[in-house]
């Protein structure tokens, strides 16, 4: 067990050991939570927000491909392109 000291703007370093265990670097971020009346500190990444749209479109599987070469691509983009100007002309 590790003891550290409240400094004057309420700074707490946390110990080598700990820090190695739970693989914090300088820059991480970490969540600050009361549990039970204990300080818990969580480990946290910010992902930006396309990136976490793209990432569940794949999880709900609203993706495309992989396409082989770039013609597959082209045709697949052509004909869900022309589904959606069908979905247009109905919907008017």
């Amino acid at each position: 067990m590790s003891i550290v000291t409240v400094k004057n703007k309420y700074q707490v370093v946390i110990p080598q050991r700990v820090r190695r265990k739970v693989g914090i670097a300088v820059g991480d971020l970490l969540e600050a939570e009361v549990e039970k009346g204990k300080i818990v500190f969580t480990p946290k990444s910010i992902v930006d927000r396309a990136i976490s749209e793209g990432l569940e479109d794949i999880r709900r599987g609203r993706v495309y491909g992989p396409f082989n070469t770039v013609d597959r691509m082209l045709s697949s983009l052509k004909g869900k392109s022309r589904k959606v100007a069908k979905r247009k002309k109905i919907r008017r």
